[in-house]
């Protein structure tokens, strides 16, 4: 019965979202306050459907329902509670109806907690994100339908894909939506501001919390899925440039710059334009994501499906949702005029150079990930873009965006001086300088990349602490009272800056330093790998609660030993396939990581890495959520306008 109340949710919602796309689009136009609440009810109703559709399926598959077609196809009996409720978002189908419920549900937190938006905004708001709520409701049920029933049922199900049987799925697909349909609400509000033709700071200030609630989690979702990776694939890597890790950098890029920009609007009214169309890019890029896994022109461990059909709805959504919003704001945007002045050299100047940077590299990285497709729809040639490409033009655009990274926080607005902001940058300045100097004596003219990057996360470091330094020192006679008094804001500032100074130490610590071996092995063999000694003491079978395994324990001894690996290669009947699970020991100053292969008749294959400071990559990563997280606590940030504006026609004005 829950499959079909279930569906029957579905379409109540997609009817809701019908209601919802129209009349607060008609309400705001005619200036009519009951079409305008019949919206915000149509979203808070939507909301409540779309959770009861996925708590339906979620039931199914927790109780192996198998009469459900898609229960039967990725769970069965023998898979451990946990993964069979993540199951509920490890097909095309359930990820389909997250994606759903994720943006139902911010619809309606823009119903229920909107109040201190104009009226009229608000209704346009809604009217939009009804109109995407529409289209991947008609999408799921029409072409993705979760609910279909089998009859006869099977007495077993098919088991879900063993490499997703891991914590990671149970985390690392609801951050990524998050952030992918979070940045749907930047593009909502963007959208509504080109059709009322108003665009102030006090919509900045309105957008800026829902973009970094969209950030904050795709941020840890990429980091999330890095580290998912590094421990179950068993290849040592932490980043493949695999398209689909791809497709979650290019809306994270356009996003930071899209945060960045909405500060300088809020704060000057300038950037208004380029706010605007960073709010369509990064959603339109959440989009494209959605479109690689599920169109079948690529093959990939992320993807989801391969029907060309599903493929060609989504790239018509994106089409459509991309072509009109592009061309509202070809229109509109001329009349919308950019606001505040100010010179090269100011806060302003520095965020607009942060943002062409983030923009160029994302334009790279779009590059890279469908010239392939472009290729093979031309001329039928396969070719593949790998780590050597990013190699050659990702770099060279990131580091001087990295070397930048410092000032910017330290500009004044509106204007300042080069001379100035050096100064007050010259600490970091020195100790980077040191920290570069010391490594290339010790590495020579053979390690100038890895003293180039310990100096550069020295830089980042320090120049995310001087951020606070600076105002603590002026005011340095209530130190107490300005450590108290500091916006919240700031300090997620110093967080996420640091947080990329520590992401630049991990990869310069693996890249530079970084080794491996492989050897066969008997029980009783022992190896001398980076200064540890490793003996391989036993090789068994054991068994799981759905698979079975060889399973190798190896006595590490030397540098911070003695303590024991287990690695394992995992069976599972149930689906026919292998997954490894490596046996990783962390330690700050970085890791140790085991993986065992095949067995023949002279011992079982042991890969071994040793990854110096890789963890910090992922302590970045964190770190940076982290400092978003803070900014998104800080109370100015969270308040928004105190009153509503009263309804009059919309007319294009400069920004405050």
């Amino acid at each position: 019965m829950s499959a079909e109340v279930g569906q029957f949710a579905l379409i109540l919602a997609l009817l809701l979202a019908l209601v919802q796309s129209a009349a607060p689009l008609w309400g705001a136009a005619r200036g009519d306050g009951v079409l305008m609440a019949v919206g915000r009810a149509a979203a808070r109703l939507q909301a409540g459907f779309v959770i009861l559709a996925f708590a339906c399926l979620a039931y199914a598959y927790v109780t192996s329902d198998f009469s459900v077609a898609l229960v039967a196809a990725h769970s069965n009996t023998a898979q451990p509670l946990p993964y069979r409720f993540a199951a509920t978002w490890g097909s095309h189908e359930g990820s389909m109806l997250l994606w759903v419920l994720i943006l139902a549900i911010f619809g309606g937190g823009v119903a229920f907690f909107g109040g201190t938006l104009r009226e009229t905004l608000q209704a346009r708001v809604l009217g939009v994100q009804g109109l995407i709520g529409m289209a991947f409701l008609s999408f799921l049920i029409f072409t993705s339908n979760p609910f279909l029933r089998l009859s006869p049922a099977p007495l077993e199900g098919t088991e879900l894909n063993p490499l997703l049987q891991d914590p990671g799925l149970v985390v690392h697909p609801p951050m990524l939506y998050l952030g992918y349909v979070g940045f749907s609400m930047a593009f909502c509000f963007a959208v509504a501001a080109l059709i009322e033709g108003r665009v102030d700071a006090a919509w900045a200030r309105w957008v800026r919390p829902w973009v970094l609630a969209a950030w904050i989690p795709l941020t840890l979702g990429i980091t999330m899925g890095s580290a998912w990776a590094y421990y179950e694939l068993g290849w040592g890597g932490w980043w493949f440039w695999d398209p689909v890790e791809n497709a979650s950098l290019m809306p994270w890029l356009l996003g930071t710059a899209l945060l960045h920009s909405a500060l300088v609007l809020e704060r000057r009214g300038a950037l208004v334009s380029w706010t605007i169309l960073l709010a369509i890019l990064t959603f339109s890029l959440s989009l494209v994501g959605t479109f690689l896994v599920r169109s079948g022109i690529l093959t990939s461990v992320h993807a989801f499906a391969v029907d060309p059909r599903r493929g060609v709805y989504v790239l018509g959504i994106i089409v459509l949702t991309t072509g009109a919003s592009l061309a509202l704001y070809a229109w509109r945007a001329p009349a919308i005029r950019s606001g505040a002045v100010f010179q090269p050299v100011s806060r302003e100047g520095g965020i607009t150079l942060n943002n062409l940077f983030l923009t160029a590299l994302c334009a790279t990285v779009f590059l890279g990930t469908f010239s392939p497709v472009f290729i093979e729809m031309m001329n039928g040639d396969k070719i593949s873009v790998g780590p050597p490409y990013y190699a050659r033009t990702f770099a060279p655009l990131a580091i001087p965006l990295l070397l930048i990274a410092a000032f910017g926080p330290m500009l004044n607005w509106k204007r300042d001086a080069v001379r100035q902001t050096l100064t007050r940058l010259r600490i970091p300045a020195v100790i980077a300088g040191l920290v570069l100097l010391v490594a290339l004596l010790l590495g020579g003219l053979k390690g100038v990349v890895t003293a180039g990057g310990l100096g550069l996360a020295a830089w980042l470091l320090l120049g995310s602490a001087a951020i606070l330094g600076r105002r603590w020192w002026a005011q340095r006679a209530y130190l107490g009272r300005a450590i108290r008094t500091t916006p919240r804001a700031m300090v997620g500032l110093t967080l996420a800056h640091a947080g990329v100074g520590l992401l630049v130490l991990g990869i310069t610590g693996v890249t530079s330093w970084h080794s491996d071996k492989v050897v066969s092995m008997r029980p009783g063999d022992s190896v001398v790998f980076a200064g540890r000694t490793l003996t391989l003491t036993t090789l068994e079978t054991v068994n799981g609660p759905n698979y079975e395994a060889r399973q190798a324990r190896l006595k590490v001894t030397g540098q911070g030993a003695p303590y024991t690996l287990i690695s394992e290669r995992r069976f599972f009947p149930s689906a026919q396939s292998q997954t490894t699970e490596a046996g990783i020991h962390v330690r700050p100053q970085g890791n140790l990581y085991v993986s065992v292969g095949e067995e023949s008749a002279t011992g079982v294959v042991v890969r071994m890495w040793d990854h110096p400071l890789i963890v910090w990559i992922w302590l970045g990563g964190v770190t940076m959520a982290l400092g978003g997280a803070v900014s998104l606590s800080d109370r100015r940030l969270r308040l928004g306008a105190s009153v509503k504006a009263p309804m009059a026609q919309p007319q294009p004005v400069a920004a405050e």
